[in-house]
């Protein structure tokens, strides 16, 4: 109930973040001060060091004489300068920037809900079994040899995925410390 609840919010933040995208203005509408720029890029010239240049204008007044201000040049030398410098109008859209921003903090605020909700429930889930916990006790306390030769009762089923991935997990364990300790058993015996 509680996944349900946040799936709830989550996908309508989804739907909210999607509607203000669809009613956004179009494109040629009039655009923000951020949304747009004119970047000049000035390599160093006799004594003055490079600089980048932004200012906000038109794509039409995006070049050296109407963003490089104050001119660090003089009168004569503008155009020279003018020429080395590289000049880009640069369009971005803050809004599917924000849309994309809330979509990703969406998703990760979901899988976190989605953890803690299985930390909270999966203790609910998995009681402990007053036959198996004591066969569990019996197979910690057991040396490797004992622990490949115990056979699993066969009256026992696992009645969920939880408890067969539980299962499997235990034989993995097993069959890694059985190889651990012939490895280093191995490699006692050979120094």
């Amino acid at each position: 109930m509680f996944a349900r609840c946040a799936w709830k919010r989550a996908s309508s933040v989804l739907l909210l973040a999607l509607l203000s995208c669809g009613l956004s203005p179009p494109a040629q509408a009039v655009k923000s001060s951020e949304d747009i720029r004119c970047k000049c890029i000035c390599p160093p010239y006799r004594n003055i060091s490079g600089h980048i240049y932004n200012k906000n204008v038109s794509q039409k007044d995006c070049n050296c004489l109407h963003v490089v201000e104050p001119m660090p040049v003089p009168g004569n030398d503008v155009e020279a300068y003018c020429l080395l410098c590289e000049c880009k109008y640069e369009e971005r859209s803050t809004t599917t920037i924000k849309v994309i921003i809330i979509i990703y903090l969406s998703v990760v605020g979901a899988l976190l809900l989605y953890m803690a909700f299985l930390v909270l429930v999966d203790p609910l889930i998995r009681k402990p079994d007053a036959y198996t916990q004591p066969l569990h006790n019996e197979e910690e306390t057991e040396d490797s040899r004992s622990l490949a030769a115990a056979p699993t009762p066969s009256g026992a089923r696992a009645n969920t995925v939880l408890e067969r991935v539980e299962g499997a997990q235990q034989r993995w364990k097993r069959q890694v410390q059985e190889q651990r300790k012939t490895v280093f058993d191995r490699h006692k015996m050979l120094s």
